[in-house]
């Protein structure tokens, strides 16, 4: 028979998680679910324990694959997908016992809303809260003209879909990074997305889980992020969608530089898509550096650099000072970091008194009269 909802996970190499996720998607108040588990090619002790999961629980259902990459794993899995609502779940995380139920309500009161997700407790690799919860954004400020685009972001491990919707839109498109970004703006198509205030779980953060570890990793995300925004602007334009097909994935996996991911991305954008892009992909890098655990490198700075001085006319008005100031913070890092090279590149010539008083703001005034000041400013 078919089930209410399928419940759609994932797993490559999780054996260490997937006993205390299984268990909290099992101990769902919604019973009625079927647990679809695409094993992607794990090479730990994942098998053994999903055969026995399987062999104990009937809802779970176990597809095993050679290791293809999470949206070759996540399309097998939702084919397989029969029931009017999908959720997905990561092998790692942890869904609270009434998650499913929450989300399946808010979806049958709200027709015009096709994908609900929410937020998460932070806890580390061991399950202990860090204290935080994932940030939620405004879905209602997400806009692919904005640069760098705005995305109108759900948390993938807490999203569940509308099926009708999920399979219309196509399901995910092969992209190395940001393929969940790239579904929500083709869902918007079929309806409203919304984000539920209170935790729907816990979002496992360790070293497995942060999606670009390195500065490569990051450049590559920004372009894809940024790519699959101009998709988005371009279906507002009724144009020919962009292509994204594996002879893409692998390009963009094989580029390390800013320039060759540029070149790369550049292959089916007109000239006015590509001074877009050039701008673009240069704020989501710098952007990404500010929360992520890496820094431009001089390479990188010098062509963020050359795309402003080129292209930054493109930018509203706003959007320009937001960035520079983006910018004017993360030379201010750098240099305080020992990376004045990398500071020196990218900040703006007439922008270096700027950025040496607030070296100096840093370095050298005692941290409750940087307090002090930032509130007599307003900052």
């Amino acid at each position: 028979m078919t089930a209410q909802i399928d419940v759609l996970m994932s797993t490559y190499n999780a054996g260490r998680f997937l006993p205390e996720t299984l268990a909290s998607i099992q101990a769902q108040t919604i019973r009625d679910i079927r647990i679809i588990i695409v094993d992607d090619g794990s090479t730990d002790n994942s098998p053994e324990l999903l055969a026995q999961a399987a062999r104990q629980d009937p809802r779970i259902h176990v597809i095993t694959q050679a290791n293809g990459g999470i949206v070759a794993a996540l399309n097998a899995g939702l084919a397989a997908c029969t029931a009017p609502f999908i959720a997905r779940h990561d092998a790692d995380d942890l869904s609270n016992p009434d998650r499913l139920e929450r989300q399946i309500r808010y979806l049958e009161a709200n027709p015009d809303c096709v994908a609900v997700a929410g937020a998460a407790r932070q806890i580390d690799a061991d399950g202990r809260w860090l204290g935080t919860l994932t940030r939620l954004r405004d879905l209602a400020r997400a806009d692919p003209f904005s640069i760098p685009a705005t995305e109108p972001y759900l948390l993938q491990p807490m999203l569940m879909v509308r099926a009708e919707s999920f399979h219309a839109a196509g399901g995910y498109r092969p992209l190395l990074i940001a393929e969940d970004s790239d579904l929500y703006w083709r869902l918007q198509g079929f309806g409203r997305l919304h984000n539920l205030t209170e935790p729907l779980g816990s979002y496992r953060m360790h070293d497995g889980s942060i999606t670009s570890q390195s500065v490569v990793a990051g450049r590559r995300g920004a372009l894809c992020a940024q790519l699959v925004a101009i998709s988005a602007q371009r279906r507002t334009r009724t144009v020919p969608d962009l292509v994204f097909d594996l002879a893409l994935y692998d390009a963009i996996k094989q580029a390390t530089t800013m320039t060759d991911l540029y070149t790369v991305g550049c292959a089916q954008l007109s000239a006015a898509e590509q001074d877009w892009l050039a701008v673009a992909l240069s704020a989501k890098l710098v952007e990404l550096c500010f929360y992520r655990p890496f820094e431009p490198s001089v390479e990188d700075c010098r062509f963020i650099r050359d795309a402003l001085n080129a292209h930054g006319d493109i930018m509203t008005p706003d959007n320009r000072i937001a960035l520079q100031e983006l910018i004017i913070g993360t030379a201010v890092r750098l240099a305080i970091k020992g990376l004045i090279a990398e500071a020196l590149v990218l900040a703006p010539a007439k922008r270096l008194p700027t950025v040496m008083a607030r070296i100096l703001f840093r370095v050298a005034l005692p941290s409750t009269l940087r307090t002090r000041v930032k509130t007599l400013v307003g900052r």
